[in-house]
């Protein structure tokens, strides 16, 4: 309320004649938006000034467009026309502006105008008009999915483009559009590589990304002679037991080592050679390490990682450090991939160790990451320096606390030489006060107890003692375990725990309680004189507890240890069942094997795919054509220099083109074509001429063919613009003519090309929910053609299911229609579940009238008499009318066929779209081109008949009106002009 006052002051500044008040108030709305604040109250005023000529306030005024066109779809609608003369305005950034609003109005309809908009300005002078093109690509794939073949054409074309501002929107298009279609890269690789130093940030962040996924399928693993050593055996994994040659008996061996022969023989016989190409990309991404942006280090970082040698990596290395100076946003992302680089390329990182000591004032996240990496980095040399740097830390963040003891326990897992060490540090803590501290030091110490338990039965008495002091379910779970499952090395102290944990039976966590009846079953098993009577005693408990995981497992360990005469043949091995050996559990880094995923994007950040995640190719095993890179060079020509046939061509070669100086960069570079550039795609078009002959062709003979198809092309061309002058300008016409002008085959008549806002479509109540017993019904008319019969208005039917219970059978039945009338009835719906919707379309031919339709509308149990009637304005489609062909259609429906009314408009519906939307909402017309700002027309016809209905509103500036209706039926006419004086003076 406080804001009105000087919003309807905003409003006056915008309706003055001055352009100074107009850009002052432009500035201001702008000014709001940039402050968060709602200005979409203010777009009728705004949208009037869209046709303004200042320029400055032009493009305030496509500024506040493009922010509020997707809420305002209806209003901005209605200025379409406006916005195709800024497509041809001589100011570039005029034309971007009209495509930026024109991509962001989010209706389906306009799709084939947003289409040859963008083609057209893939073509355009402009770099920074072309560049706004490849912008509003993603945004029409989005809105018709089904466009996606055009779009590829006009990124094929805009990729061509040798200027660095638009190399990174079109890479950005390409990847949301079509990055499967990798042939699009081939020829325009090496530009790419060569661009990159000169794109803008955000460019080279997806363009590097790009390339990456590229290389992974043109080239080969320049590893691959590590990898092959590996799967021959001579490495052995960073995670692997002790024990493994131990246990292997001669056969693997064997193969093993034939494995290993075979690999050496490979790498022998054929040395890796990496492409030139490979080496031109990982030669022009280097510089990008010292960029300022993170984002592109960071992109950097990540190629090098997945296609750089192994000997090259380490460059990558320094930068990221780096980067750990930056922010905690800037430093949680560089951890993230430095913990995954860590595990299999750790050498690059050790000599920046104390990099990653953790600090007090770190968040708890950065301490976290930290942590991980040194644990990766940890090895026999550095590992006393590493276990130092975990003591000194404080046990205030709890979170930091458990991970430190984990980490504690995974070095201990991975060098064997500190196991030891790390034990008894844990068993220390499990003197302090926290009891956070003691049960995470619990659950680390049963893993690594795992490993070597018979030499450390003092660590498992000691724990044992623990059990009444430690009151955290899952440590005292833990130490029961441990005690159970070792129980042959603690026999005296064993059977007095459970005594000890039968009286707190009652008290204690489920969890507790399972592993209590674990440990009561084990001792029933090695040492049943102790403890047989505590074991029934605890099993008789469990039989009666609340939870039923508890009482199910009391009764499974019941019949399997205690023998009865129904024991089943289980019982038998029920020793072997609780007592069989486990294996030690492996401490692994939660980065382990995520390397899978592109570094630096959302899934690697997961650990988990996420939706539109392109997956990183495996490296291939032959290496593919390296020839489909090659680009035949030739001289490039902008597309706004091109003449109809090769000698004009060549008269015009020796002078430099208008604009080549005066917008974007400089001279060839700045060319948006890319026919006359590859010069591959007039070869392709002459091999397919040629196709159909026996013999083949020589050069001279295709040189010749093609000189022949671009002198017809270019005759075509003029003839298409000699038409195109001959009409109307396009700015004085809708897209619609512009579409019909410009593409083949021209549009018929009886297909409507009129813009329908989505928000004039009015709903009825067909059924109401109380008389439909739980189901409600409504209905409204589309405005769309009814497909399957095109004289039938297409009626759209929305089934709401409030009931409890499920409604089946939806269908009509019995329609009682006057003489006439007939009716397509919609498919039935089988089961319309409860709560939910469903909407179907079905088509009613009204005969043009306004007779309503009656029909029964059935499910299972019941059937309900609903009827349809229809306005007048319903019963008509638009149809697309030049202004000179409504004048003569007009000036024949006069007389009797014509009613003439005046009126006095309101204040708020005095303006041009005020009077267009109410008419277009009353009746489902299109509007017709007019020269006069004054007078606003419309067209249409039945859809029965097909008779004509013209509709003319001429306004003056008083706010009289006057409206009039032309219609070859009168009953038709006398209708719409009730219905729509209804709506301009309501």
């Amino acid at each position: 309320p406080s804001s009105s006052p000087r919003h309807d002051d905003l409003k006056e500044m915008l309706d003055s004649n001055k352009d100074s008040l107009k850009l002052e108030a432009m500035k201001r709305i702008v000014a709001m938006i940039a402050r968060g604040k709602n200005a979409s109250d203010l777009f009728p005023a705004v949208v009037k000034n869209v046709a303004c000529k200042n320029i400055e306030v032009k493009k305030l005024v496509y500024v506040y467009l493009v922010r509020y066109a997707e809420e305002q779809q209806d209003l901005a609608l209605l200025s379409i026309s406006t916005f195709q003369r800024g497509l041809k305005d001589p100011n570039q950034l005029i034309r971007a502006s009209a495509l930026r609003v024109l991509s962001s109005i989010r209706v389906t309809i306009i799709v084939p105008i947003m289409m040859l908009a963008i083609k057209e300005a893939a073509s355009d002078m402009s770099p920074y008009v072309r560049k706004t093109a490849a912008h509003a690509i993603p945004k029409l794939y989005s809105l018709d999915p089904e466009q996606k073949d055009c779009l590829i054409e006009v990124i094929e074309k805009l990729l061509a483009d040798k200027t660095t501002l638009v190399a990174g929107s079109v890479v950005m298009a390409f990847e949301e559009v079509c990055p499967e279609r990798i042939d699009l890269i081939h020829k325009n690789y090496r530009k790419l590589c060569n661009l990159l130093i000169d794109v803008e940030e955000w460019g080279q962040v997806v363009i590097i990304n790009m390339l990456t996924r590229y290389a992974r399928t043109q080239f080969l693993n320049p590893n691959m002679n590590e990898s092959l050593l590996e799967e021959g055996g001579g490495e052995k994994a960073f995670y692997g037991s002790d024990n493994d040659d131990d246990t292997d008996d001669e056969e693997d061996k064997e193969e093993k080592e034939k494995k290993k022969t075979e690999a050496t023989a490979i790498v022998k016989r054929k040395p890796y050679v990496m492409d030139p190409d490979h080496r031109l990309l990982l030669r022009n991404t280097k510089p990008l390490l010292q960029s300022r942006n993170a984002a592109v280090v960071m992109a950097v970082a990540q190629l090098y990682f997945h296609l750089a040698p192994k000997a090259e990596v380490g460059v990558i290395a320094k930068a990221l450090v780096r980067l750990m100076r930056s922010h905690s946003e800037v430093q949680y992302v560089v951890l993230q991939n430095v913990a995954t680089m860590s595990i299999k390329r750790r050498g690059m990182f050790e000599p920046y160790l104390k990099s990653f000591y953790i600090r007090s004032t770190d968040p708890t996240q950065i301490k976290v990451l930290k942590l991980e990496v040194l644990t990766n980095l940890a090895n026999e040399t550095n590992i006393s320096t590493i276990l130092r740097e975990f003591q000194d830390d404080h046990f205030n963040d709890k979170d930091f606390v458990a991970a430190t003891i984990q980490a504690i326990g995974r070095c201990a897992t991975n060098i064997g030489e500190v196991r030891d060490t790390c034990l008894n540090g844990l068993v220390q803590l499990l003197s302090n006060r926290d009891e956070l501290v003691v049960a995470e030091s619990v659950v680390v110490i049963k893993k690594l107890l795992q490993m070597q338990p018979e030499q450390h039965s003092d660590i498992i008495k000691h724990m044992a003692k623990l059990t009444d002091n430690i009151q955290v379910p899952m440590a005292r779970a833990s130490i029961l375990w441990l005690i159970g499952e070792y129980c042959e090395h603690v026999p005296k102290i064993a059977p007095d725990v459970l005594r000890k944990m039968a009286k707190t039976f009652t008290n204690e966590e489920d969890i507790v309680k399972l592993q209590i009846i674990n440990l009561a079953a084990k001792l029933y098993l090695t040492n049943s004189k102790q403890t047989k009577l505590l074991t029934q005693y605890v099993l008789n408990l469990a039989k009666y507890d609340q939870n039923y995981d508890i009482r199910d497992r009391a009764r499974f360990i019941r019949q399997l240890i205690v023998p009865t005469d129904k024991s089943g043949a289980l019982s038998k091995y029920a020793k072997k069942l609780f007592l069989a050996l486990k294996p030690a559990p492996v401490l692994e880094s939660p980065f382990k094997d995520r390397d899978h995923f592109q570094l630096g994007s959302l899934s690697h950040l997961l650990n988990a795919k996420a939706g539109g995640y392109q997956v990183l190719p495996d490296w291939p095993e032959a290496a593919p054509d390296p020839s489909v890179r090659n680009v035949e060079v030739k001289e490039s020509v902008p597309e706004w220099t091109k003449c109809s046939s090769r000698e004009k061509r060549k008269e015009k070669k020796a002078d430099k083109p208008f604009y080549s100086d005066s917008e974007g960069e400089s001279g060839p570079t700045e060319s948006a074509d890319s026919d006359t550039a590859s010069g591959s795609e007039s070869g392709s078009g002459s091999e397919e001429s040629g196709s159909g002959s026996e013999s083949e062709e020589s050069n001279e003979e295709s040189e010749s063919a093609s000189e022949e198809d671009e002198e017809e092309e270019g005759k075509k061309k003029k003839k298409n613009v000699e038409k195109i002058k001959a009409r109307k300008p396009v700015p004085e016409t809708c897209l619609a003519v512009h579409a019909v002008f410009t593409q083949p085959p021209p549009l018929p008549v009886s297909v409507p090309q009129t813009i329908i806002p989505s928000g004039n479509l009015k709903t009825y109540e067909l059924l109401h929910r109380i008389t439909g017993e739980g189901l409600s019904v409504e209905y409204c008319f589309s405005r769309q053609p009814f497909s399957p019969d095109p004289h039938m208005v297409a009626v759209k039917i929305q089934f709401t299911n409030s009931a409890t219970s499920e409604a089946k059978s939806l269908h009509v039945e019995d329609a009682k229609l006057q003489s006439g009338m007939r009716i397509k009835e919609f498919p039935e719906i089988e089961v319309l579940p409860a709560g939910e919707t469903v909407s179907v379309v079905m088509g009613i031919d009204f005969c043009d009238s306004t007779q309503a339709a009656n029909f029964q509308l059935c499910t299972h149990t019941r059937k309900f008499f609903v009827s349809i009637q229809p306005p007048v304005g319903e019963l008509m489609m638009p149809i697309f009318m030049t202004e000179n062909e409504f004048k003569k259609e007009q000036g024949q429906l006069m007389g009797m066929n014509e009613i003439t009314e005046k009126l006095t408009l309101e204040e708020k519906c005095q303006g041009e779209h005020a009077v267009v939307q109410r008419v277009t909402t009353a009746a489902n017309l299109s509007r017709v081109p007019c020269g006069s700002d004054k007078e606003c027309r419309f067209a249409g016809k039945t859809v029965t008949s097909g008779s004509l209905v013209l509709v003319s509103v001429v306004t003056k500036e008083d706010g009289a009106a006057q409206l009039t209706v032309n219609c070859e039926k009168m009953v038709i006419g006398t209708m719409l002009v009730k219905d729509i004086l209804q709506a301009l003076t309501q």
